[in-house]
């Protein structure tokens, strides 16, 4: 398994591709960067950085390693503890620091680890910033700090706090109207770095009675941590035996929220975004952003209020450019990760979950003891397919030809080819993305019913496996 390197750092299994010699390379390399930064925009004195981690085993270890690395290069480090990446991303800019690290791994399983990098905005680099960076790791390592210039380590547990009140300070939240609906809820941390600051949350927002699931903050995963439907049927069990309203389910860290109904059916990833949007649109009307691989339904929310939608490449940091673009007042991505930035730039589970829950209380006003699967009932319904093609000989090099052949079958599509190709058809759409860490195209569709969606979706995976034999 080799190292992978993203617009959000890099990422690998510890032991194996993640080693002390490539943490300690990216560490200096990020604190290079973030001197010349601090440099270029005039800076004076010592650059000062966050550090915060989920609850891995590894992730002590690591977080020593970094914070040493960060010191010797002549960097001040402000060590959070174990944090959601959104309170890592806020604490940048409450700290007024010049950058950030997460160690994380997101959704990955517990042997992974990674280093995600922050600008001094709190978002992650964009692509001239990842260029820089990578630059620097590829040259030769920069002297240590002189002994009298090694940087200082100091801690704060303060974020969550700041972090939580941050969202109760949203004009929209109302914890009185979620409280008179005394709802029992299900929360599932998967032993992540929400096991706290979740919970906690959720008893603050009003909600009645709190069930805890995976809330122990071991950082060992009871299951595959990834919250999609084929890792939570034991959750979607517990949902039922608790006789719960309905279950939040985050990842490891906090960056994606996904829902179950109180019958165990999924709310879905892509609704996420859809329903916040929906709440958010009626109290702070404007554009809204999502990711090429995104439902079409946060187009059709948008229209209900006379908005435009507009998408952006796959990735977090491509989705936060269009929308400071195109002055987005949400978004976010199709894996239940919503972006705020009246709060701030960054996918974050824990503003989806006010959002979601004040959202659903407000149409139990109208609805007296409806349940969560009535709610979704609410929305533009669509069905998905995620499929993939393997490339055999010759590659990514026979794509571009490959994508022009399917583009051409189709004339009747609006094609889009900023991030592989794009059909968007009047009922439906497919999406070929080359993946950045596998020999696989990945294939996304979407329409009116799962058969139309499948059938989509198989009809291009032909095309290429033929191609590839």
């Amino acid at each position: 398994m080799s190292l992978m390197i993203s617009v959000s750092g890099i990422r690998g299994v510890v032991g194996e591709s993640l080693t002390p010699a490539n943490l300690t390379a990216f560490s200096t390399a990020f604190a290079r960067w973030v001197l010349a930064e601090r440099e270029r925009s005039g800076g004076e004195g010592r650059a000062r950085i966050v550090v915060g981690r989920d609850t891995r085993p590894t992730g002590s270890a690591v977080s020593a390693l970094v914070r040493g690395a960060l010191m010797l290069s002549g960097c001040d480090v402000l060590d959070i503890g174990v944090a959601t990446t959104p309170t890592v991303e806020l604490a940048v800019t409450e700290e007024a620091a010049d950058g950030g690290l997460i160690i994380t791994a997101s959704h990955n399983p517990v042997q992974w680890n990674a280093l995600k990098m922050l600008n001094r905005r709190g978002e992650f680099l964009d692509a001239r910033e990842v260029e820089e960076l990578l630059q620097l790791a590829g040259e030769e390592p920069a002297a240590s700090a002189r002994w009298n210039e090694v940087g200082s380590a100091s801690e704060s547990r303060r974020h969550d706090a700041l972090h939580i009140d941050r969202i109760l300070a949203l004009p929209f939240v109302d914890p009185s109207a979620i409280r008179e609906e005394g709802f029992r809820v299900l929360v599932d941390c998967v032993e992540g770095a929400g096991a706290t600051i979740m919970p906690e949350l959720c008893r603050q927002l009003g909600i009645r009675e709190i069930v805890p699931v995976a809330c122990g903050g071991s950082g060992i995963f009871p299951r595959n941590p990834e919250p999609i439907e084929e890792n939570l049927q034991e959750t979607i069990l517990a949902v039922k035996a608790a006789g719960a309203d309905f279950a939040l389910v985050v990842d490891p860290d906090v960056d994606r929220l996904a829902l179950i109904s109180e019958d165990g059916t999924l709310f879905g990833e892509e609704y996420t975004l859809v329903a916040c949007a929906d709440f958010y649109l009626k109290h702070n009307p404007g554009p809204v952003a999502n990711n090429l691989s995104s439902s079409r339904a946060l187009r059709d929310i948008a229209a209900r209020y006379g908005m435009e939608c507009f998408s952006g490449k796959v990735g977090e940091a491509n989705v936060t450019e269009v929308m400071k673009e195109q002055g987005a007042v949400i978004g976010g991505e199709g894996n239940g990760g919503v972006i705020l930035p009246e709060l701030h730039y960054g996918r974050d589970a824990l503003v989806a979950t006010a959002i979601f829950v004040q959202a659903f209380a407000a149409w139990r006003k109208s609805h007296p003891g409806g349940g969560l699967s009535a709610f979704r009932r609410e929305f533009p319904d669509y069905e998905m397919s995620k499929q993939k093609a393997e490339l055999g000989a010759g590659g990514r090099e026979t794509l571009p030809a490959l994508f022009e052949k399917v583009r051409a079958m189709h004339p009747e599509a609006e094609a889009d080819t900023r991030d592989g190709l794009k059909l968007d058809f009047s009922r439906s759409w497919v999406h070929l993305r080359p993946s950045n860490t596998e020999p696989i195209v990945r294939i996304y569709s979407e329409a009116p019913t799962k058969e139309e969606a499948e059938a989509l979706a198989s009809s291009v995976r032909h095309v290429l496996e033929a191609a590839h034999g």
